[in-house]
């Protein structure tokens, strides 16, 4: 059952992001809030720890504080939700937004104290392939298809230049969550204006592989369905609930 908490921070979450088109970004802070994690030691995790230095200054993590400073504004508003419950909300409301696929959540994730950041390094590199996004993926508990199935979320937002050192959009309508990104990148070269970085296509590197982007590419259903669960999945890990 849905708090009162939840339906009022999410009809907040949804106000701000029709406001600010901000749906990429949204993604984007709870995927390098929870990308951190480690199956390993345990370390890291959807628990809010980038609003902290040095994990704020991390190079992945150029450019969040905008997201972060909007979201302030509505745990100002609701101080009872922690941080971390707050930026994986504000993803998961983003992409219904969208037009994606519901996403299962619940609330109770426990917040990081400082100084519990994580070390820089931890979150994928755009201009590397799939031995390194097997690194990155496999140490959070990933495996091959979730790679390919979160991956499917850059079609909602942006690179920009003074982040990441890229620039521009994966798909033509940049805030809407469709399947449009497996199309583009199956495409021998990118569409006006758009971006194959060379982690996009790493997914066409094997197999197995592309033949899940063809898949999804074909059959959006298909896609939304698996994008749920690995989504849900990213934004549990290494949560410490109350």
């Amino acid at each position: 059952m849905v708090s009162e908490l939840e339906t009022a921070v999410r009809a907040d979450l949804a106000a701000l992001i029709k406001e600010k088109n901000c749906h990429g970004i949204m993604v984007r802070v709870a995927w390098h809030d929870a990308g951190t994690y480690n199956t390993h030691d345990g370390t890291g995790g959807a628990n809010g720890s980038q609003r902290f230095a040095p994990e704020c200054t991390h190079a992945a993590n150029a450019g969040l504080n905008i997201a972060r400073d909007m979201l302030q504004a509505i745990k100002d508003k609701h101080p009872d939700i922690s941080y971390a419950d707050l930026y994986q909300l504000a993803s998961i409301v983003a992409i219904e937004d969208a037009g994606g696929p519901a996403i299962p959540f619940r609330m109770g994730r426990k917040d990081a104290e400082a100084p519990q950041c994580t070390p820089d390094g931890r979150l994928p590199d755009a201009d590397k392939r799939m031995p390194h996004l097997r690194d990155i993926f496999y140490r959070m508990g990933f495996n091959d298809e979730e790679i390919v199935t979160l991956s499917g979320a850059h079609t909602l937002g942006a690179a920009h230049k003074d982040r990441s050192g890229f620039d521009g959009p994966w798909t033509s309508n940049p805030n809407v969550f469709d399947n449009s990104y497996y199309k583009e990148i199956l495409k021998e070269e990118p569409g006006s204006g758009l971006l194959h970085l060379p982690s996009d296509k790493a997914l066409l590197d094997e197999p197995r592989c592309k033949a899940l982007v063809e898949t999804y590419a074909a059959d959006q259903a298909t896609f939304f369905q698996s994008y749920a669960k690995a989504h849900q999945k990213l934004s549990e890990l290494g949560a410490n609930w109350a």
